[in-house]
């Protein structure tokens, strides 16, 4: 079993557009919500594009798991255009198309290092989680990163990483950089991510992104930008993410209280001091 044949059994599409979506729980993020960087590898999965190419979702609610959305896909100009809703309404609007002209540079934690909490059951950092990355990022004085090298189930069947991979390390970097800012727990709301080139499998990435790059959105102070990357050993840019993070008041309390089961009080206290 691969990522890829998991992604794909989640969702049924037809010629006409119309389709539906059951996210495996497994691709959760915080709880029982999806990962922004799963929902995004299902939009590239069923544009099937082929080359460097921009995966952007814009979060509209929650995307809950093991329950079936409506999936609506259409060609717009050189774009495939999203939309995956419930009886409510939208989740999340999506489209796959050219890619944008993003660059960010590489950066490698240069001061005293500290690890960020994990979880048992997130997609990203789930240390329990069967299909999950096992991902383990830290921090120091100017930047979130970290080093990983993907397993075997990330392997697509031409011998790269998975995209999901991809977009799944830039989303969960993004939501600590937000994170650390804030000193609150929230969620990332828009993903723009730029995959520029195909990442071989069997050697690390790294994912990063500068805490000084975090900035407020002009029109709401609860809304931050960010900005991050994910390089080979050798410094080339594979895949690079414009992604919005939003606090909201008194989330982190409830996520502290779940997280420090499962990691060290210091450990929660350095991203969420008033929580801790």
């Amino acid at each position: 079993m691969t990522i890829d044949a998991v992604i794909s059994r989640c969702f049924s599409f037809h010629h006409d557009g119309s389709g539906t979506l059951t996210l495996d729980p497994a691709f959760q993020g915080l709880p029982d919500t999806a990962h922004g960087g799963s929902v995004l590898a299902v939009f590239d999965a069923i544009a099937a594009p082929s080359g460097p190419r921009e995966v952007a979702g814009t979060y509209r609610r929650r995307v809950p798991l093991g329950t079936r959305l409506a999936l609506r896909a259409w060609r717009e100009d050189n774009r495939t255009r999203f939309e995956l809703g419930d009886d409510h309404g939208a989740l999340v609007d999506g489209l796959v198309g050219p890619p944008a002209p993003l660059e960010t540079p590489a950066v490698r934690l240069a001061g005293a290092r500290h690890p960020l909490p994990v979880s048992h059951t997130c997609f990203a950092c789930g240390t329990k989680n069967e299909i999950g990355l096992h991902l383990a990022l830290e921090f120091d004085h100017q930047a979130v990163a970290g080093e990983y090298l993907p397993r075997e189930l990330f392997r697509t069947p031409d011998g790269h990483v998975a995209p999901v991979v991809l977009t799944t390390l830039l989303d969960e970097a993004a939501f600590w950089l937000g994170a650390l800012r804030t000193g609150e727990s929230g969620m990332t709301t828009e993903l723009r991510v730029t995959l520029h080139r195909l990442a071989p499998f069997g050697a690390p990435l790294f994912v990063s992104g500068l805490r000084a790059g975090v900035m407020p959105h002009e029109d709401d102070p609860r809304y931050w930008r960010t900005a991050t990357a994910v390089h080979d050993e050798h410094g080339a840019l594979l895949a690079s993410g414009r992604i919005t993070f939003v606090a909201v008041r008194g989330a982190a309390k409830r996520l502290a209280a779940g997280i420090l089961a499962m990691n060290p009080p210091d450990v929660v206290a350095r991203v969420f001091p008033a929580y801790a």
